[in-house]
């Protein structure tokens, strides 16, 4: 079976050697001159333990094996994984009932090593840390994901597959032999076409006619860092309780595996798919954004969180603020910009936001409509899933 995948990273090549390891011949298309260009490269490089997410659901599950299986893909590859744990903290006492129950949902959801522990406990772990509780994943771990793409790339060419890049997807049809598909100057035709493309995803599902109820809406998450005096604070992953009316986990600090600690990400409505700082504006992406009645809808309800949002991204101090709750030694000068990142959010025609990965098949074509946090921890679980339950065979 001649298999293509639109996009290159993390996810789309997770897809692309699971169907090669059972046969197909491959093929990725991607618009970028490297994998993993976008959310694979821009993101803080945690994996996720399965802490936050709703118990059976697919996030829940495909997160925890995940996990399981990266650990041991970097282990095979000889690809860095440190298991430095996460600290979720409450600030106040307030916050201590949504703690609890983040602890009752990782334990429901089977996140192991999972501790409740107090002010007192969790400076034992986080010396510099503050609050009057927390929940401890000491499993919570730490990768360079680019790294697990490119690998994940040659595993796919090792296995007589091939990898596209420079190859942007400018048209797709389905036949009753195929699908046609022009990337670049070339044109394909496969059995089945799976569409990993993220940001992208709008664009593709449309070439496919099969635009659906959901459109991705990029968010900024900016980050500021610790200067190399400061860092020494934060021995791991420091987390707020989570606002649970958001798929957004608020400004936490985050040891990457380069020993660079970060401070964000907020999320800010970007004006561009590919809008990663205030000056990337692009008129048809806006255009598409705001016509979008969930959008609309979405603003309708969240605007003060939104406002909130923008003065966090113009002012220094909010995000020296949201670190401060937690590391109250910090400074304005322990922390300095550095590069963020966009999240591809999908957000329903009621302005609901899409919490679940969701994964669509149309005829010949699965289409990934939703694959934010945790996809990159969750992407050969993903990968599987797709081969699992798609229908991808020739008779299909």
């Amino acid at each position: 079976m001649k298999l293509g995948i639109i996009g290159a990273g993390i996810l789309g090549l997770a897809v692309a050697r699971e169907m090669a390891r059972s046969g197909a011949e491959v093929t990725v298309l991607d618009k970028e001159a490297d994998v993993a260009a976008h959310q694979t490269g821009r993101n803080s490089g945690v994996v996720h333990a399965g802490i936050y997410y709703t118990p059976g659901s697919l996030k829940a599950t495909l997160c925890r094996d995940g996990m399981a299986m990266l650990r041991e893909y970097c282990a095979e590859h000889r690809l860095p994984y440190d298991e430095v744990g996460k600290l979720v903290v409450a600030s106040t006492r307030a916050e201590m009932a949504g703690l609890r129950r983040i602890a009752d949902r990782a334990r429901e959801n089977r996140v192991p090593g999972i501790a409740e522990v107090d002010a007192l406990g969790l400076r034992e772990i986080e010396p510099d840390t503050v609050g009057v509780g927390a929940v401890h994943s000491p499993h919570t771990a730490i990768t360079d994901f680019p790294a697990i793409a490119r690998r994940l790339a040659a595993d796919v060419t090792d296995m007589g597959g091939s990898v596209r890049l420079s190859h942007p997807v400018r048209g797709i049809r389905e036949t009753s032999r195929g699908v046609e598909v022009v990337a670049g100057t070339s044109r394909f035709t496969f059995d089945r076409l799976i569409s990993c493309a993220g940001l992208g995803t709008d664009r593709v599902a449309a070439m496919a006619g099969a635009p659906g109820d959901v459109r991705i809406i990029p968010f900024r998450g900016e980050y500021y860092k610790l200067t190399d005096t400061a860092k020494t604070m934060v021995r791991g992953l420091i987390y707020p309780v989570p606002d649970p009316r958001y798929p957004f986990l608020g400004v936490h600090l985050t040891r990457r595996i380069d020993g660079e600690v970060l401070v964000g990400p907020n999320a800010v409505l970007a004006l561009a798919l590919e809008g990663y700082s205030w000056g990337e504006i692009s008129l048809k992406d806006l255009r598409r954004i705001v016509t979008w009645p969930g959008t609309r809808r979405m603003a309708a309800t969240h605007w003060r969180t939104g406002v909130r949002e923008v003065y966090g991204s113009l002012a220094k101090r909010s995000f020296l603020a949201a670190a401060r709750r937690y590391v109250p030694a910090l400074t304005a000068d322990d922390i300095v910009k550095t590069r963020g990142g966009v999240r591809a959010q999908a957000v329903a025609r009621d302005g609901a936001l899409l919490d679940d990965f969701s994964i669509d098949v149309h005829g010949r074509i699965v289409l990934v409509r939703n694959a934010p946090s945790p996809a990159a921890t969750s992407s050969l679980a993903i990968a599987r899933h797709i081969a699992l339950t798609a229908p991808l065979t020739s008779n299909s």
